[in-house]
């Protein structure tokens, strides 16, 4: 591939560059396109295609290789491409002849840049690479591990998200790709992040397998204070499951590319909150210090959950975010906002620090992210394995949680184990535990009765005498 003049970087370069684009008034990026690529429909786009036999590092048998994405569509914004060897960083220069344009219109410039990339590597097979990562739009990646297919997405930060005011979109501007060893397990991705408010430095460790990880860096130099800051966000779609399909005529059982919020809090508390498509956006707050962890989840895996064939919603990936270090008090957010259809993600997560962000100063945040099928947190716990909700007595709600996993097997069918259930507003009646013979599993259930009530913060944890047997179940019902 064509590269430009080779410059010295090293592990503060990103960094240096973002600070001094912070010191400076923003600039907005070069999204400037040949009308008839501006205005491409997305059939079109999708015609744009990288050709296979010029990825990168392919003929040299390593174990990575890089494609690059067209820009066009949604994705007009020019991203500039570095590669980094032995210490120099080299810019990849586009060129037509990367591309097969199909019935796209083929651009007749040698300079329009890219809009991404994406990353190849033998995670099923050892003979063949498959794509695990991309980079495309503004800050969002996304990534699969071994058997899994595309689903929700990370981005490098989220502002004012789910504020009542107009949300602001920092934009990966470049990155500087490290070429990879022959027997490299991960590879290295420095990514500079810029928007009116911020500007920030990232670096991803990617280790594609079971379990894709990318061990993340994140600087941040605000240029002004900021509020309503969200680290680490991740962004999912809900359209519907078992516990809400009023007005769904759809034949399949769910559709969802996560169906839970999953907390493990800094007092070591396991939390599980199933996900919902509400009436109106709605926000919620988890409070916490020094948290553990916290992720979007897809615990359904079976076919017959979904019965998609083609969108196979049980092969989409669960993605955990294990923060490294202390990132003090705050609170993970929650955001659901309504949806009629499965096109549009409208599930966001995200930890939000409790004091605000000052301008002019550095701030750093370092975390794990695990893009998984399952991950256990503390294995002695039963899971949430699937909420119910339906009509109860009299304009009740009858819930039913069933519980999988942890102590259950071992404690048996004839173990003493009740349902702690709370609730914020309304009367809980009824309450019951039980041994599931159709899971292997135990169920709790009880009635729900709203009375005026509008809406309801809901809580439940299967005991015995030595404590929690299960994770601690949330769901706020709303009339």
């Amino acid at each position: 591939m064509a590269a430009g003049p080779a410059q010295a970087f090293g592990a503060d370069t990103v960094p240096a560059l973002a600070r001094a684009l912070a010191a400076k008034p923003h600039r907005a990026g070069d999204s400037e396109l040949p009308p008839a690529l501006a205005a491409i429909p997305y059939d079109r786009y999708r015609d744009i295609r990288f050709d296979p036999a010029q990825a990168l590092w392919k003929a040299e048998r390593l174990p990575f290789q890089l494609q690059c994405f067209h820009r066009g569509f949604l994705f007009k914004q020019r991203v500039d491409l570095h590669l980094v060897d032995a210490g120099q960083a080299t810019p990849l220069l586009y060129r037509p002849q990367m591309f097969s344009f199909g019935a796209a219109p083929k651009p007749q410039q040698d300079d329009l840049g890219f809009a991404g990339f994406r990353i190849h590597a033998p995670i099923n097979r050892a003979d063949y690479y498959d794509e695990v990562a991309a980079f495309l739009g503004a800050s969002y990646f996304r990534a699969v591990a071994k058997d899994l297919l595309y689903g929700l997405s990370a981005r490098g930060l989220a502002l004012n998200t789910g504020a009542g005011q107009d949300e602001e979109f920092p934009q990966f501007v470049g990155f500087w790709i490290e070429r990879p060893t022959r027997r490299a397990r991960s590879i290295v991705v420095h990514a500079l992040l810029d928007s009116p408010s911020v500007a920030g430095a990232m670096r991803f460790a990617i280790t594609p397998g079971a379990e894709t990880v990318f061990d993340t860096q994140l600087r941040l130099y605000p240029r002004v204070g900021l509020a309503r800051v969200g680290i680490a966000p991740l962004t999912s779609m809900y359209h519907f499951d078992a516990a809400n399909r009023v007005g769904i005529d759809d034949f399949r059982p769910s559709v969802h590319d996560s169906d839970g919020l999953a907390l493990y809090n800094g007092a070591g508390e396991q939390v599980w909150r199933p996900l919902h498509n509400p009436r109106t956006l709605q926000e919620s707050a988890f409070q916490d210090r020094r948290p553990r962890g916290f992720g979007l989840m897809q615990r359904k895996r079976a076919f017959a959950d979904y019965a998609d064939a083609e969108a196979h919603y049980e092969r989409r990936p669960s993605l955990w975010v294990e923060p490294l270090g202390d990132w003090g008090e705050g609170a993970v957010h929650l955001i659901e906002i309504p949806t009629g259809d499965e096109y549009h993600d409208n599930i966001v997560a995200f930890w939000r620090p409790r004091a605000p962000l000052a301008a002019g100063r550095e701030y750093r945040y370092d975390y794990r992210l695990h893009w998984c099928a399952r991950h256990a947190w503390k294995p002695e716990l039963a899971a949430v394995a699937g909420t119910r909700i339906g009509a109860g007595r009299d304009g009740a709600r009858r819930v039913v949680i069933d519980l999988e996993g942890g102590r259950l097997a071992v404690l048996g069918r004839e173990a003493r184990l009740r349902a702690s259930v709370w609730a914020s507003a309304g009367r809980v009646v009824d309450a019951v535990a039980h041994a599931n013979a159709g899971t292997g599993g135990w169920r709790m259930a009880f009635e729900l009765q709203p009375q005026d009530a509008r809406s309801i913060e809901l809580r439940a944890v299967l005991e015995d005498e030595r404590g929690p047997v299960s994770e601690t179940w949330l769901y706020r019902w709303t009339a």
